[in-house]
């Protein structure tokens, strides 16, 4: 049996969720435009509420931290990666406060055990998520680089410059291609060199076949010839990888369906066990070896989930 909380505890607990839930609200829908006082001198500057002036000077010192740390897992360069706009600060922020809501949650819905368990798998579901939102733009910016290489050819021979034929398929495209192009073409403008930008290009997206458009563009700048020549031949290389990793995909695809069932299998177990028959759940989150052997699942798992993905993923 579950201890019975007291309405106090409750009550404490609900306001300090509904805390988190105005921090992360305050985050979501901060405004990133330019002060008014920037913008017309003339107006007086509105005043910020507390918590938006608590919320700003949380961020502004989570930044100069990660900053300073220079990588991980809510670094500037991933979440440039995963096509998110807002700083590091915020997302730290955001990830603190739903951790907080979830532990808060679990607390009162299972006791002690479920909230540790939250508070250890909140994290690690947000990271992951971060992952999935990075695989998922690199594999759209993956199949747009084909006819985006066709579309910079066909300016080339339309008597374009290369950066004018470069902002007209930015023009043409869709997220991510387009916010990559136009970066490309910014910084450009403001003096920086043309084939660094497109390096960082490759490098942000993890893509290949745009670190070589990349190189055959800084060959052509140095040896000069046909660039709209050289990048259709680029293409037709590029075509015939993307046919290969669709037939890798296709062969591994059943390696993959195997794999999330055995990862997913002591999860629905545990779960329908828990439902069917509450004293193993109290088994698991009440007692000492209960959480053994959670712990000893979560690295057994861990393991085996690694030890999937390096079979399920040829590298070629």
């Amino acid at each position: 049996m579950l201890p019975e909380l007291s309405p106090l505890a409750f009550v404490a607990g609900l306001l300090l969720v509904y805390a988190a839930l105005a921090i992360t609200v305050a985050i979501v829908f901060r405004s990133r435009q330019v002060e008014l006082s920037r913008r017309r001198p003339d107006v007086a500057e509105i005043h910020s509420s507390n918590l938006t002036k608590l919320t700003d000077q949380a961020v502004q010192t989570l930044n100069k931290g990660i900053r300073r740390k220079g990588s991980g897992p809510l670094s500037r360069e991933k979440l440039e990666e995963a096509g998110l706009k807002k700083q590091p600060g915020d997302y730290l922020l955001m990830a603190g406060a739903v951790t907080f809501v979830a532990a808060v949650l679990g607390f009162l819905l299972g006791g002690p055990g479920l909230a540790v368990v939250a508070v250890v798998l909140t994290p690690v579901g947000l990271i992951v998520f971060l992952n999935l939102l990075v695989a998922r733009r690199r594999k759209k910016f993956d199949e747009q680089v084909p006819d985006t290489l066709q579309m910079v050819a066909g300016g080339l021979r339309a008597g374009h410059s290369l950066l004018r034929s470069v902002d007209a398929a930015a023009q043409e495209n869709e997220a991510p291609m387009a916010e990559e192009l136009n970066r490309v073409v910014n910084e450009t403008r403001i003096g920086r060199d043309l084939g660094d930008a497109l390096s960082d290009v490759a490098r942000r997206t993890g893509n290949e076949d745009f670190g070589a458009i990349a190189r055959a563009i800084d060959i052509h700048r140095e040896v000069g010839g046909d660039l709209a020549q050289v990048l259709d031949h680029v293409g037709e290389t590029i075509r015939d990888r993307n046919q290969i990793r669709g037939q890798i995909r296709a062969l591994s695809a059943e390696g993959k369906m195997s794999a999330i069932v055995l990862m997913a299998l002591p999860l629905v177990m545990f779960t329908g066990l828990a439902l069917f028959n509450p004293l193993y759940q109290q088994v698991f989150l009440a007692t000492l070896p209960g959480y053994l052997m959670i712990a000893a699942a979560l690295v057994l798992l861990t393991g085996g989930g690694f030890w999937l993905t390096r079979i399920i993923k040829p590298k070629f």
